[in-house]
């Protein structure tokens, strides 16, 4: 069945590709916005580099893809880290976060202020002392000012009584014309609170929890009308990742997809009117693969 699931997206994503797609020209790269969706496996890790060259990660993966993610970061010539993101503290969104305190600078990390009591965690909070990381705790609605240029704002984060998922930090980015929502693990009850914030259609979302039933209900779908979903998952996930309903909830609603899973690392490049994204695999050649 996850099998299936899997060449379907890769499908989706090669119909979708030959559609004509909004790109970005831009003579003043540095103006642009970067938006990456690392491949960690069934697990987040998303890397922006804002117009003024701020650095911010949304989670670092499993622990096991921690090297990787801090690999891919110095690839792209960073060597500090602005605002760190930890958006709940499953092992999927937190692990990979200790290797990255390790080596790289972070000036600031902000997290839901869910507490946990698994070992990696334990690791998650001993790193941040150790390495005398300023951390705040995020606050609903609360705005983020890091970058003027933009506009970043917290939808959903902590409460009493909530679960890991459930407090998810979700971040709205945007940038002029563009809107970015990064909606972690949340579940439906979430989105129903998040879609009264949202005030216009969302360009780009990252789908919640990897395209769990727990998530993306239709009407929630509906309400925010993204044009691009992000998928991020392991293809041979345990968990059936992402489910069939959610597919069909995206497709209903016009949303290009693209996962981590079929087409490895995604880019997304905007000036803050028009937006591209870039698959690191050829979606052809990830359907052979399968």
């Amino acid at each position: 069945m996850y099998k299936r699931q899997h060449i379907s997206i890769i499908i989706l994503t090669i119909f979708i590709t030959f559609i004509p797609f909004q790109s970005v020209h831009s003579d003043n790269a540095a103006k642009d916005m970067q938006v990456h969706f690392i491949n960690v496996g069934q697990g987040d890790s998303i890397y922006i580099r804002t117009p003024s060259s701020k650095h911010i990660l949304i989670d670092g993966g499993p622990p096991k893809y921690g090297k990787k993610v801090v690999n891919y970061l110095k690839q792209q010539g960073v060597k500090k880290l602005d605002l760190v993101v930890a958006t709940h503290p499953d092992i999927d969104h937190i692990g990979g976060l200790v290797t990255v305190m390790k080596q790289l600078e972070i000036k600031k990390m902000l997290d839901s202020g869910k507490l946990h009591t698994t070992k990696r965690y334990s690791k998650y909070i001993q790193e941040l002392v150790k390495q005398e990381i300023p951390i705040s705790i995020a606050k609903m609605d609360e705005e983020i000012e890091l970058d003027p240029s933009l506009n970043i704002q917290v939808l959903n984060t902590y409460q009493p009584s909530r679960t890991n998922n459930q407090s998810s930090i979700v971040l709205q980015v945007s940038y002029k014309q563009v809107d970015f929502l990064f909606m972690g693990d949340v579940e439906m009850k979430q989105e129903k609170d998040i879609r009264k914030k949202v005030d216009a259609s969302v360009e780009i979302l990252k789908v919640a929890h990897h395209g769990s039933k727990t998530s993306s209900s239709l009407s929630f779908l509906q309400s925010i009308q993204p044009n691009i979903a992000i998928l991020t998952y392991h293809k041979n996930n345990r968990y059936g990742h992402p489910v069939e309903r959610v597919i069909h909830h995206l497709y209903k609603v016009g949303a290009s997809i693209y996962s981590t899973g079929a087409l490895g690392h995604l880019v997304i490049r905007t000036d803050g009117t028009t937006y591209m994204v870039e698959p690191e695999k050829e979606p052809y050649d990830a359907l052979y693969a399968s």
